[in-house]
């Protein structure tokens, strides 16, 4: 789940981690009420929207004045913002943070991710702040240094000094750092986060280290026990598809295709968007069923699929273990009356209770167009789509 960057700040700023101080605002007279209420010499309008590179699309503006942050904050709210995250279809601005502006010296990176390499939590640190790290990392790599952390102890004291020292923070401020860091090592850990990214951390004129911007994630998987994280996720920044599959507990991500697949399994998923592509078709979504879909379930996840104007055809791809492959082909004749399916289906069923999924499909008078291998399947999709 992802957060905006004025809720990733009041996050940080319980855990002792430096921000600028900032107010939300979801209209033009709030942002001129908060530039007011702040009284900066130089305020940032800044656009809030998940995404990054909001700087480049022109969501981050410099205000001198109350007379121009009236004028930028018009300017932004209800604008769609494209950046590289967003897509071409970009993003709608709804609202804005509105903070104070800081004399910066210097700007950093630091970010905390899990490398998967090594099973532990990793800090990653450079002084190539405002870039994205990608870009450092291939045009400079040397410039990014690593300090991988034990989970029985957590980040030690040394190596956030040894980071700081590594990406040429000043020395004096070397101890405050190593506090911010190790701050926000304990978001991350404590909040259940999958990304904690500060680019840029900054130096400022009066000597403070503080995160100008700030980039939080957080693992599905643990908010049932981060009720407050919970609370921040902003619904109309999400797919409306990916938010009625999470209310049925489906895995579904939305993509640029036309063929719907409804498969069980992450790992099959993965493969059957492959074997798509290798016959030269476009997945519309990743979509795992799970393990123990029930017909419901499978009537919904149909729905979902259907309701993505793109899609032109659907693959179903099951291999039943735990999943019964007669409840899934029950859910698949359910769901086809239910919306009454005018567009192709192909379906490939193997495992548990086949013969009896297989037999449904058949007597239910349906358009199925039965495949037996994946590989059969997909050729069978493409093929029917185009």
């Amino acid at each position: 789940m992802n957060i905006h960057e004025y809720q990733g700040k009041e996050l940080l700023r319980k855990y002792g981690v430096s921000v600028p101080n900032g107010k939300v605002a979801f209209s033009v007279d709030e942002a001129v009420e908060a530039a007011k209420e702040l009284g900066s010499d130089v305020t940032v309008v800044k656009a809030q929207i998940h995404a990054g590179g909001r700087g480049k699309a022109g969501g981050v503006k410099v205000a001198k004045n109350l007379d121009e942050v009236r004028t930028y904050a018009d300017e932004i709210l209800g604008k769609t913002l494209v950046t590289h995250q967003t897509g071409p279809a970009g993003k709608e601005v709804k609202r804005l943070l509105i903070e104070e502006g800081c004399d910066i010296q210097k700007e950093y990176y630091i970010g905390l991710v899990l490398d998967r390499a090594t099973s532990r939590v990793v800090m990653m640190g450079s002084e190539e702040g405002g870039t994205e790290i990608e870009e450092v990392a291939e045009k400079t790599p040397e410039k990014i240094f690593r300090e991988y952390i034990d989970p029985a102890v957590g980040l030690q004291g040394f190596q956030a000094r040894r980071l700081a020292f590594n990406i040429n923070i000043p020395p004096e401020l070397v101890g405050q750092a190593a506090k911010f860091m190790m701050g926000l090592y304990n978001v991350f850990v404590e909040k259940d986060c999958s990304i904690a990214e500060i680019n840029p951390l900054v130096t400022t004129g009066d000597g403070k280290v503080m995160a100008l911007d700030a980039k939080l994630n957080f693992d599905d998987n643990a908010l049932y026990r981060q009720k407050d994280v919970l609370e921040y996720r902003d619904l109309d920044e999400e797919d409306p598809k990916e938010i009625e599959a999470s209310k049925y507990d489906l895995s579904y991500i939305a993509l640029d295709g036309n063929i719907g697949c409804m498969v069980n399994g992450a790992g099959l998923a993965m493969a059957t968007m492959d074997i798509i592509k290798h016959y030269n078709g476009d997945p519309a979504n990743f979509l795992d069923v799970g393990g123990g879909a029930t017909t419901e379930k499978v009537t919904e996840a149909f729905k979902i699929i259907l309701s993505d104007d793109k899609v032109k055809g659907i693959f179903v791809n099951i291999f039943g273990g735990i999943m019964k492959c007669d409840v899934i082909a029950e859910g698949v004749v359910e769901a086809t009356k239910q919306v009454g399916l005018e567009i192709p289906l192909v379906v490939r069923l193997e495992g548990t209770n086949v013969d009896r999924g297989k037999e449904i499909l058949e007597k239910s008078g349906l358009n199925i167009t039965a495949a037996d291998s994946m590989a059969d399947g997909a050729q069978k999709i493409v093929s029917l789509v185009k």
